[in-house]
């Protein structure tokens, strides 16, 4: 039988949220033991021999992702939430959605000037959550060295706005 691989695990939803979408559901890779620790496992690879300080994960599935690599490799886990949740002084950055706009957050003190950050969340879509979680380490005088996610829709070119970056995914879709 052959080995699994964190494809196998992920749910696929066609016409979800609306007609023509394959939506990539990875509830069905958290709720599986072993789907979670391969995702983890291979998210992880993608870091060795990468020299970095800490890591920041976007709200929510980048704390679920993150975290536990954050653990496993000792090192520090800042997180980058929706306006109005983080009980510190912050620092916000706002990006455009395809109606509208967000903003997502750091507390001030959550990176040091010179430490090299990697960034984890699950999904590239547009790339602007990201985007914005860059600008906000570089305000604070952090340098972005990588960012991983588990899975990246390359149809919507979310790496575009990422192209400065070192940007890894462990699963790539064509399409949307």
């Amino acid at each position: 039988m052959a080995e699994k691989r964190v494809e196998d695990y992920v749910r696929t939803i066609p016409d979800f949220p609306e007609k023509g979408i394959m939506f990539r559901d990875i509830t069905s890779v958290l709720q599986d033991a072993d789907g979670l620790k391969l995702a983890i496992d291979e998210m992880q690879k993608l870091l060795e021999g990468v020299d970095f300080d800490v890591i920041a994960g976007a709200e929510s599935r980048g704390f679920i992702l993150g975290t536990p690599i954050a653990y496993n490799l000792h090192k520090p886990f800042v997180l980058v939430r929706k306006k109005g949740k983080l009980p510190c002084e912050t620092i916000e950055e706002t990006y455009d959605l395809e109606y509208g706009t967000a903003t997502v957050e750091m507390h001030k003190d959550a990176i040091k000037p010179g430490q090299k950050v990697v960034i984890v969340d699950d999904l590239i879509a547009t790339g602007g959550t990201i985007e914005a979680a860059c600008k906000l380490v570089e305000r604070l005088g952090g340098e972005v060295v990588k960012i991983v996610f588990l899975l990246e829709l390359a149809g919507l070119e979310g790496r575009k706005k990422l192209q400065k970056y070192d940007v890894q995914t462990v699963i790539s879709y064509p399409g949307k």
